[in-house]
């Protein structure tokens, strides 16, 4: 029997264009001689639909499109991602499940092990399976799991942890059924810091109860969600045998007779500040495709973030679909200005110089009465950062390009940002993006070329809002500030736990204490796409009058 790993790009709630991908994949399929092809978790509706799931057109959309999917099953069976409803009328209204079509013939698989961390909050919609069935087609007995493979084991920062509403392991069920090889069709995003253990865990699994597994994953980008694809097959042993592309649709076939005579596939090389740029990439394609947006702009200001930002804008939306804008006031170096028109002359990006000297003194000369007597700081730094947020603001409102947010994880993460000004935008690019990983995303972007300016990359980062302004002013150096950052962030480690790798715990606790106040400026930033496996947003959620 031959199966066909169909794995997509969907667009929440555009059932029409879901199907006509589904069925365009079934009629392919059929074309090369499958008897079955998978599609992903969800497929008929895009992952995640979240609240869509309480609006009652939005179930009979799915239920009238199943049907259209069901007339195209002819000749051959197909596996979809669905939301069924609950006929029990015992717990939550739905189930996550998987639907086998076969000659007009269901077979409805439900999901067990609904995850509740980080972004997935899939128990405020869906009722847990409690069955087990498999079933059998063309003389092979199958079974089905709905991404649980992943939960069987625990990895990294518990992410992928079992959840504790549940005991039963569906590999452990099925397993005692004897299936001849187990489907799971999967959506699980991409975090650079735990990808691999996505392959491990299928590894063990397949190792463990010693049955091959077929794993359909999606691809794609949904707002802050990034789906990295790299759907597989393995044996019986563990062993990978067939693999699908990362960050593109791809369809493979594999005949379930042949898997445990396979040889394995190593695993490709594929270096980690690789995959985050093509993550990046998708994520910012998919965003303007599926929101139908066309062009953006940006602050160009000679610094590596908008460099970096800008690089990885041009590769997504094409050089054609930029207009940026130098915004230099009386502290910008001749040098980032310099920089900057490089950067957008080695893309060939249209940009435009706009010196905000005089719109600042507007404002200075405006305030000088209110603030007669004090000092000048923080709020005359602020209001160059307000100023240009206000002219991108304006040519993104004039002109329909949307703003692209260009501050890093890092940044974000001790408030080193302004409000209403550098955090302005309709998108957070590096938003999920440590300084140190900025940096390394420049020069992997200069691999073939100096595209980024040797010189922006070397300098002493810099806001250039004061006289010799640089940020170790007011920050560790970026190596120590990352590392105490991401135990704190994605690790869930204590300033104790922190202060015991080595660092001072003064430093340690005036981190932490400059994260938790800053909960309120991130709570009114852009969506920002998510690399890692904890990133500022809904995936993150911290009260904001908490008694740190």
């Amino acid at each position: 029997m031959k199966i066909a790993l169909a794995q997509l790009n969907y667009h929440i709630a555009n059932f029409e264009a879901n199907t006509n991908k589904i069925i365009a994949n079934i009629e392919k399929a059929k074309t090369a001689g499958a008897d079955l092809v998978v599609f992903s978790e969800l497929s008929i509706c895009g992952y995640p639909p979240q609240d869509l799931l309480e609006q009652e057109d939005f179930i009979s959309e799915t239920e009238k499109y199943i049907k259209i999917i069901a007339g195209a099953c002819t000749g051959i069976a197909a596996i979809i991602g669905a939301p069924v409803i609950n006929k029990s009328r015992q717990g939550k209204k739905l189930y996550n499940a998987a639907v086998f079509i076969n000659d007009g013939k269901k077979h409805i698989q439900r999901k067990t092990h609904l995850p509740t961390y980080d972004v997935f909050d899939e128990y405020r919609y869906f009722e847990h399976n409690t069955e087990f069935n498999i079933f059998e087609f063309k003389g092979n007995k199958i079974a089905i799991t709905i991404c649980e493979d992943l939960w069987d084991k625990q990895p990294l920062g518990n992410s992928f942890a079992k959840d504790k509403l549940y005991t039963v392991s569906p590999m452990e069920a099925y397993s005692k059924q004897n299936p001849d090889f187990i489907i799971n069709i999967a959506a699980s995003p991409f975090s650079y810091n735990q990808d691999s253990n996505r392959r491990n865990i299928l590894v063990d699994n397949a190792k463990d109860y010693s049955i091959p597994i077929i794993y359909v994953n999606q691809v794609g980008a949904q707002t802050e969600l990034v789906f990295d694809g790299g759907s597989m097959v393995l044996d019986r042993q563990g062993k990978v045998v067939k693999s699908l592309k990362f960050f593109e649709e791809d369809f493979q076939i594999i005949d379930v007779d042949k898997i445990d005579k396979l040889p394995e596939i190593g695993q490709p090389a594929y270096e980690r500040i690789a995959r985050i740029n093509d993550a990046l990439v998708l994520g910012l394609r998919d965003y303007f495709a599926k929101m139908n947006f066309k062009t953006a702009t940006l602050g160009l200001s000679g610094g590596i973030d908008s460099a970096v930002t800008l690089a990885i804008a041009a590769e997504a939306l094409g050089t054609e679909n930029l207009h940026v804008l130098l915004l230099p006031s009386k502290y910008s170096s001749d040098h980032s200005i310099n920089d900057a028109v490089d950067l957008a002359k080695n893309l060939g990006v249209k940009y435009e110089i706009i010196n905000i000297e005089k719109i600042v003194s507007a404002f200075d000369n405006s305030l000088s009465t209110l603030f007669k007597g004090l000092a000048p700081g923080i709020a005359e730094e602020n209001i160059q950062a307000r100023a240009r947020g206000v002219i991108l603001m304006a040519l993104s409102n004039k002109f329909g390009n949307i703003l692209l947010n260009t501050s890093n994880k890092s940044e974000a993460a001790v408030g080193y940002s302004t409000l209403y000004g550098d955090m302005n935008g309709g998108l957070s690019v590096l938003g999920d993006v440590y300084k140190t990983d900025v940096f390394k995303l420049a020069r992997y972007i200069n691999r073939n070329q100096e595209i980024i300016p040797e010189n922006t990359i070397t300098k002493p980062p810099s806001a250039e809002l004061r006289p010799d302004q640089k940020d170790s002013d007011s920050l560790p150096d970026y190596d120590t500030l990352d590392t105490i950052l991401f135990n704190y962030i994605e690790l869930k480690k204590s300033a104790i736990e922190i202060a015991s790798l080595g660092f001072e715990m003064e430093l340690v606790n005036k981190t932490i204490s400059m994260v938790n106040r800053n909960e309120y400026k991130r709570f009114q930033s852009p969506p920002i796409l998510r690399i890692s496996s904890k990133a500022f947003g809904f995936g993150r959620r911290m009260p904001l009058v908490a008694k740190y």
